[in-house]
């Protein structure tokens, strides 16, 4: 470690300095970009992870959500989907997909999908993670230099910890598009340091665009954090208040401009967020208990009670003595120190949490900001060993960590593997931090600083290891199939029966992996994103489809009703050798034809789906209370069922016909006509859909019986009983008048129908979300009626055409603001690159004209 005894000079920008030398800073980010990622990947294969391990898990280690939408990439980019990047004909059978781009897919390294066959996309997605791992690493190798200058082998091996943080390991690698922030963080330290420096406004400017590009949602949490820095920076800067004042403007403008090169990120993805299916309700438990926080601190652990911000045993001793570091004034100590207090504070405080999170609650775990602090921590333990802690600071900082031990002896983080690595851990870096302290020889220094860069490898196989031992022992993470050989013949089979767009090839009911359709192929139901519309998942569930998540994960249908009103022709059922088995279904074609206006909207869900399919198919009886302990009868009608109570009710529908039960919040069993079914409803979160219970009996008797797991209600009329016969005698009368050619593009569907002397309404089997305009005959496109949530288009006398097109929301006005900015930007450009001569015309051209503007409307006034 080539550190000088040299004491500081007071009143210098670098109070603390170091003797530079010209060292090999690329090779050390290279290095600490490798160390990074081989031991991210060693310990992979040591645990047997994807890809270093079986196939069978890959889909929970790269994210249930994220390996269907990277193949869906992989077929935009390759042309193998029917939809492009504004709708996505795939899933919910029909939802707009740019924002879902926008937020999940535009991390740099996911376009590596397209290098790699379709059928390996796994391991393209578990690349995302590494990468960004591994440049993040390298960044913040780099930026630690532009914060306080020193030799750069240090830098690498405290990089590696912010690489390679508990946020990486626990919240990151799961949502590979959130991996994008840990190089957003860096990456804006870039723009704020020219900002400090006076410099390069305009790659500033670019590097903001490409932070919040690459993923908005945690740019905003990087640049938030990097701000803070800033800000510190500044209140320790010695120049003049003017001075400052002129950074932060020249900071506050190069990220205005920067996200508005990108403003259709935002302007997309918030009216997509705002018009999406609400998720579940988010309450704030309220602040971890300290010494739950505190063990965050420490490596090896991992539950989700408190932020997940250990950074490893080397920046760990380095903070923790930081205070102690005599040779760093007073006052910048207490300035860091503050800057990590309070932005610790900030993540359990819920105006703040608030704050971070784009003023939303997150589902799913309210640390997502976290990372920001491990840079920060990451960034204090650099000016701590550019300092050259003395032994006895070193000691104290050691003295605080055994503190720290025994507060958080109580938290259910600390495992074996925390003491291990915490105590074993920590004593290795202190000697070697010691000895660096020292003066040695050359080779001595040069050992010291590999033997630290060893120690940062080894913890962190050890921690990366360890935490991921104990979170496979989650239930959420049980494996589910991905990509191997019955999903590939899963996919083929779909492909086989494709005929969209007259008829659906859907791929469900059964789950290879969250968003079959985007894995699979085919125009399913299924669908789980965050900017699933509300309209999709309501239409849905008023027809009588299933959903999880509250509705953000909907599910396709599973009766002949349903499918044969959303114009599913095929699907694959449960079973069979590949663990499903294909079969036809009698369907109306996706987009159909009505006499007269659409009628008002029916009550229940079989009502509804007749209304949609235009005939009477339901026997709908009453419900009579048999045996077992009567349920009770609401005042709206419905039973209220005892929890752990057997109720028993009775039905009688015409014998042969097919019964159906509706009880969408119902959590309990359900048994009926000889079988039995283990249902999980339970409102808001999950919706049963239709049930099939069988044919009804010679007798036409259907007795249900109940046991719920708690006290709830079920519908009036929970039993419909279908006649398969008029069913098919309805999707005959609408395939009589189906149009004669239907065609789709990647947002647009036509229809020609046979010329006509009356008026009626096309309806098309798609969700009538907000952005779709169709015309008529090629008149003026306006906002389609609608047939129980489905698109309807009514048509004037003699009318034979319809064309539908989807815009997406937002995405004009975000285009205006960018153009706006890039014009701003390439303004300044030009004018900066002009000769000085030049550019002082150009600045008196332009007072001229303003003056002359300002003396004509004097003029105009005066008048």
């Amino acid at each position: 470690m080539v550190l000088t005894t040299s004491p500081p000079t007071s009143g210098q920008e670098q109070r603390q300095w170091v003797r530079r030398r010209p060292g090999p800073q690329s090779a050390a980010a290279a290095v600490a970009a490798a160390v990074s990622m081989g031991a991210y990947c060693l310990a992979m294969a040591v645990h047997g992870t994807y890809p270093f391990g079986g196939r069978s898990r890959a889909v929970n280690d790269l994210g249930n959500q994220f390996v269907p939408f990277h193949a869906h990439l992989w077929d935009l980019m390759r042309g193998g989907t029917e939809g492009d990047l504004f709708f996505n004909w795939g899933s919910g059978y029909g939802v707009p997909f740019l924002a879902d781009f926008f937020t999940y897919l535009m991390n740099p390294f996911s376009w590596l999908v397209a290098l790699f066959p379709r059928d390996r996309v796994e391991l393209p997605v578990f690349l995302v993670t590494l990468l960004s791992i591994g440049l993040a690493t390298a960044l913040m190798t780099v930026w630690l230099g532009r914060l306080r200058p020193g030799p750069p082998w240090p830098r690498a091996a405290l990089a590696v910890g912010y690489g390679v943080s508990a946020w990486t390991v626990s919240n990151g690698f799961a949502d590979p598009m959130w991996m994008w922030g840990l190089v957003a963080f860096p990456l804006t330290g870039f723009a704020y340091d020219w900002c400090l420096r006076r410099r390069r406004w305009v790659s500033g400017t670019l590097l903001v665009a490409a932070c919040w590009a690459g993923n908005f949602y945690t740019a905003a949490m990087a640049t938030l954090g990097m701000g803070l820095v800033l800000l510190v920076r500044l209140l320790l800067d010695g120049r003049p208040r003017p001075v400052r004042r002129r950074v932060l403007l020249r900071a506050a403008s190069m990220t205005a401009v920067g996200v508005a090169l990108v403003a259709p990120v935002l302007t997309v993805t918030f009216p997509a967020s705002r018009a999406s299916q609400p998720g579940p309700e988010v309450h704030y438990p309220g602040p971890p208990a300290l010494h739950d926080y505190v063990a965050h601190l420490l490596p090896g652990g991992f539950h989700a009670s408190a932020p997940q911000i250990s950074v490893g045993m080397l920046p760990l001793v380095l903070v923790l003595a930081y205070p102690f570091v005599r040779r760093v004034p007073g006052r910048e100590r207490a300035a860091w120190c503050a800057l990590l207090v309070l932005v610790a504070a900030s993540y359990v405080w819920t105006p703040t949490i608030l704050l971070w999170h784009g003023l939303a609650l997150p589902n799913g775990g309210p640390y997502r900001a976290s990372f920001t602090l491990t840079g920060m921590l990451v960034a204090v333990a650099w000016s701590a060993l550019t300092a050259r802690p003395r032994p006895r600071e070193l000691l104290a900082g050691v003295g605080v960590l055994g503190v720290l031990l025994v507060v958080a002896g109580f938290s259910a983080y600390v495992t074996a593997a925390t003491w291990t690595l915490t105590v074993v851990g920590g004593a290795v870096v202190l000697a070697l931090l010691v000895m660096a302290a020292r003066r040695r020889g050359r080779r001595a220094r040069v050992a010291v600083t590999g033997a630290l860069i060893g120690t940062v490898f080894v913890s962190t196989v050890f921690t990366v290891l360890s935490v991921t031992e104990q979170r496979d022992r989650d239930e959420w993470w049980r494996p589910k199939r991905t990509l191997d050989a019955q999903s590939s013949a899963a996919r083929r089979a779909v492909e086989a029966r494709n005929r969209w767009p007259d008829l659906r090839s859907e791929p469900g009911p059964h789950e290879f992996a969250d968003n079959d359709p985007l894995l699979l192929g085919g125009q399913g139901g299924s669908y789980y994103s965050s900017y699933l519309p509300a309209r999709t998942a309501q239409t849905l569930r008023a027809l009588g489809a299933g959903w999880y998540m509250a509705g953000r994960h909907t599910v396709g249908f599973e009766d002949p009703v349903g499918r044969a009103v959303m114009g599913v022709g095929s699907y694959l059922d449960h079973g069979g050798a590949g663990g499903f088995t294909p079969r036809s279904a009698d369907a109306a074609p996706v987009v159909t034809l009505r006499d007269g206006a659409p009628p008002a909207a029916a009550d229940t869900v079989f009502a509804r789906q007749e209304q949609v399919l235009g005939a009477r198919v339901y026997a709908v009886p009453d419900a009579r209370p048999v045996g077992g302990a009567a349920a009770g009868s609401r005042p709206d009608g419905s039973w209220r069922l005892s929890r752990g109570v057997r109720s028993t009710f009775a039905f009688t529908c015409a014998p042969g016909t097919s019964a159906f039960a509706y009880v969408p919040w119902f959590s309990g069993t359900l048994d009926a006509l000889g079988t039995a079914e283990r249902l999980s409803g339970g409102y808001p979160m999950t919706n049963n859909g239709l049930v099939p219970l069988g044919t009804v009996p010679a007798g036409g008797e259907v007795v249900l019986t109940l046991t719920g797991d708690r006290a709830q209600d079920v519908p009036r009329s929970p039993v419909g009983c279908l006649d398969r016969d008029e069913l098919g005698a309805a999707v005959a009368r609408l395939r009589a008048s189906a149009p004669t050619r239907v065609t789709a593009g990647g947002h647009t569907l036509a229809a020609v129908f046979p010329a006509r002397s009356s008026s009626g309404t096309a309806v098309v089997a798609v969700p009538a979300v907000r952005g779709w305009r169709c015309s008529v005959d090629g008149a003026d496109a306006k906002a389609p009626g609608t047939l129980d949530g489905l698109i309807a288009v009514p048509l004037g006398p003699g009318a034979s055409r319809i064309a539908c097109a989807y815009r997406t929301p937002g995405l004009s006005a975000g285009i205006g603001v960018s153009g706006v900015a890039l014009a701003a930007l390439l303004t300044l450009v030009s004018v900066s690159s002009a000769p000085p001569g030049s550019r002082r015309r150009a600045v008196r051209a332009g007072a001229v004209r303003r003056l002359r503007r300002l003396r004509l409307r004097l003029r105009l006034r005066t008048r």
